[in-house]
Parts: structure tokens; C-alpha cells; sequence
């Protein structure tokens, strides 16, 4: 499969330039086998707004992943949530009940850095450890094609909604607010 052009980024197969992925990412992409494409980029443009002026990328078309610990007693529950950078992820009230959990927050930049083995700015749902539920909001899971982060601020993926909302730990609903 070739990649469309989305933005002014030259799309490469993901599988082919794993030292654009952190090691997780790349490890699961290989593993299972995930089509998807990757570009270089400036890691000062990293962050949404600023990554999709400067490389022309639609925001509907971009996808933040945001990490969040939930608390229920003593019990953490970490999850991670993907929502198109038009929209913000409703984490009080959908995710938190989704979890189960009592009390939610963003996780702490710290712990999610060393407990995903990726660069806060460039956390993505491929390679997250494998007890952590991924919520895919339903208008990412219907995107033909959303560009989320690589592990690392120096490059962004390119896949297909349904390549998120097929992951293993996944569960698509309605996310959004």
C-alpha cells in the first residue's frame, strides 16, 4: 500500500525506518505486523497545533493520545485515549466511568514516560504496555487515515482509524465532548 499525501511530509513504511519509532512502537508495529507509514519531523514541532501548521496537516486528520491514571482505593488503573485534535476526550465523566475507577486525572508526565518507555510529546497507542486499555474515540476509529505520535518528538505515523481501534487492548466509544 502506498501513502496518501496528508500534509507536505514524505510518508515512509514504518516497518522499514525503525530508528524513526521509540523501541516499543517499532517492536509492535513489527510484531504485529501493523501497515502504517512514518515521516521525520522537527521535534520542536512536535506539539499538535504547531506540527500540523507547519507540515500542512489537517487537524481533523491529526490525533492526540492522552494518558491518564485512574484511582479506585489503592487500585491505579492506566489508560490511554485517542481523540482528533478537534475534540478533547471527556476523561470525567466517559473514561473515568469506563474505568471504574473513583478519581481521575492526567497521568503524571514521569510515569507515563518511564512506564511506556516514549517521550512525553510523542506517546502513542502502538507499544503501550499491554494491561493498559486503549479508548479510541468513534470519530477516530471512522478516520481513513489519522497521524498520531511515534514514541519520539522527531516523527509522526500515519495509519488508518481502524488500525487504532483494532488493537488489542482497544475499545472504541464515544469519547469526545
Amino acid at each position: 500500500m502506498n501513502a496518501p499525501r496528508i500534509g507536505t511530509l514524505d510518508w515512509q513504511a514504518a516497518v522499514d525506518h525503525p530508528e524513526l519509532l521509540a523501541e516499543p512502537v517499532a517492536a509492535t508495529i513489527a510484531q504485529r505486523d501493523i501497515e502504517c507509514f512514518v515521516a521525520p519531523i522537527d521535534p520542536e514541532l512536535a506539539d499538535t497545533a504547531a506540527f500540523c501548521q507547519a507540515y500542512e496537516v489537517p487537524l481533523q486528520v491529526s490525533a492526540n493520545c492522552v494518558v491518564v491514571a485512574g484511582r479506585r482505593g489503592d487500585a491505579v488503573t492506566m489508560a490511554a485515549c485517542l481523540v482528533l485534535a478537534t475534540d478533547r476526550a471527556d476523561i470525567n465523566k466517559v473514561v473515568r466511568k469506563h474505568l471504574d475507577v473513583r478519581k481521575i486525572s492526567f497521568a503524571d508526565m514521569e510515569v507515563a514516560v518511564s512506564t511506556t518507555g516514549m517521550e512525553y510529546g510523542g506517546i502513542t497507542p502502538l507499544g503501550l504496555p499491554a494491561d493498559w486499555p486503549v479508548l479510541v474515540d468513534d470519530r477516530v476509529a471512522a478516520q481513513p487515515w489519522i497521524v498520531i505520535g511515534s514514541g519520539i518528538r522527531g516523527s509522526k505515523i500515519l495509519c488508518t482509524g481502524a488500525t487504532a481501534a483494532q488493537l488489542p487492548a482497544a475499545r472504541s466509544l464515544a469519547l469526545a465532548l
